[in-house]
């Protein structure tokens, strides 16, 4: 099929770009770089303005009655921490956290990795009412960090690549819980037990085996995120809970599903000889029995894998990219440079920088040194070193976290500051420290 002018020069390279695993991590920085611009242009005012816009959504009485920021930090990032779940979930049940001895190495270096920033900000902190800032630090961006991995490619060994996500993964996990039992606040009891009455629906509904994903979605969305948004405990958790939810079971084994292709694959084989003898019945034959091909490989993936595939491109290419660009922009037109030596700034940069590296290094070397677990193949204790520096990327979820942390504005903009500079500190060093160790070979 001839390509058109419209394939080559706007979808094909807009698809290529969709697949790089480096697009997602160069969309973000370009975001907040974006936000950071227009934050201190002409356009402040109309942009801090856009954001506390009211949106209401609602029938008669029952209205909820949030600004743009609030949408998009409860709602989109929800749809963020829906896939954050699925992939946690996934890992679980088949992937780097599915044995004891294979997740310990990572469980471990992500606990150190949370617990030392948090030290880091209570020393700067201690005795002022910006210490509730301390699970700033913790977080680590999973797709600002492996993006920046794989612009390095080859130079890396791949089993880092997946240490890292690892990592990351059980960072958001530990995010999550901290969201959940330190920045919640006005706990409606009746909104939270029937938050309940929808988690015990998704779980039977996966026990006896329903897997249309719709039935889900409406569950999830119109039930349980529903209810926590309600209940005072940030609407994120809800998305974490529905994922777990999602069935990974198929409904055909891959044994069936390779007998029943190879017979679909024979009938339009029979069915492409009868083109020239009846060209229009041959064809609404072969169209009908690809239709059935299409059903069958749907029958043989797992709803968690659908549904985590379908919801990439979503939330790579729009909800963090709109997130970073809504948080990212802090206007410095005012700001001293007090602001940048504060507590907070100095809490949050030194945490990320130093307490990740610290936490993440230090507690590996303490499970290999028990013999609890071992450095997976070709990764070596310098390459630690550089998922340190790549793990202190917070970003996204550091932002996240301000934004429930303070509502100060100038605690706001300091906790971003020092995000932003740590961000780029760490992401400099582990880049170029990776780069020049290589595979090590």
């Amino acid at each position: 099929m001839k390509k058109t002018p419209l394939d080559i020069y706007l979808l094909l390279p807009i698809k290529n770009f969709i697949e790089k695993k480096t697009s997602v991590g160069l969309l973000l920085i370009f975001s907040a770089i974006l936000a950071m611009i227009v934050a201190n242009s002409p356009f402040a005012a109309a942009y801090h303005n856009l954001w506390k816009q009211y949106i209401h959504l609602g029938i008669n009485d029952f209205v909820i009655r949030k600004n743009l920021l609030h949408w998009i930090n409860d709602g989109l990032m929800s749809i963020f921490f829906f896939m954050i779940g699925l992939e946690l979930k996934r890992e679980i049940l088949q992937g780097e956290l599915s044995s004891f001895r294979k997740s310990m190495l990572p469980i471990a270096a992500a606990i150190g990795g949370m617990v030392f920033p948090a030290l880091i900000y209570f020393f700067f902190n201690t005795d002022l009412d910006s210490v509730s800032g301390w699970g700033i630090p913790m977080a680590t961006d999973i797709a600002f960090a492996l993006g920046i991995l794989y612009l390095l490619g080859d130079r890396v060994p791949l089993p880092l690549k997946v240490f890292l996500t690892a990592i990351a993964i059980v960072d958001d996990l530990g995010a999550v819980l901290v969201i959940a039992f330190f920045y919640t606040s006005d706990i409606s009891l009746q909104s939270l037990a029937i938050a309940g009455i929808f988690v015990l629906i998704l779980a039977t509904a996966n026990l006896i085996g329903i897997r249309n994903t719709i039935f889900y979605a409406v569950m999830g969305i119109g039930g349980l995120w529903l209810a926590i948004l309600l209940s005072g405990v940030h609407a994120t958790i809800a998305a974490v809970l529905a994922a777990f939810a999602i069935p990974n079971t198929k409904r055909i084994n891959t044994s069936l599903f390779l007998r029943k292709s190879k017979l679909l694959a024979y009938e339009i084989k029979q069915e492409f000889k009868q083109l020239k003898k009846n060209p229009n019945q041959a064809e609404e034959h072969i169209t009908h029995t690809i239709q059935k091909y299409s059903s069958l490989t749907e029958d043989a993936t797992p709803p968690l894998q659908r549904l985590e595939h379908a919801l990439y491109p979503f939330v790579s290419f729009v909800v963090l990219p709109l997130f970073a660009f809504a948080n990212a922009g802090v206007s410095l037109g005012g700001t001293s440079f007090d602001s940048f030596i504060s507590p907070i700034t100095m809490g949050v940069m030194f945490g990320l920088i130093f307490g990740k590296l610290i936490g993440i290094v230090l507690f590996s070397k303490i499970m290999v040194w028990l013999k609890l677990a071992s450095l997976p193949k070709k990764v070596q204790w310098k390459h630690v070193y550089g998922i340190g520096f790549l793990a202190a990327i917070g970003f996204t979820m550091s932002l996240f976290i301000t934004e429930l942390a303070f509502i100060n504005e100038d605690y706001l903009s300091q906790a971003k500051i020092g995000i932003l500079l740590a961000s780029l500190i760490a992401g400099f060093i582990g880049y170029f420290y990776l780069r020049k160790i290589g595979n090590g070979d």
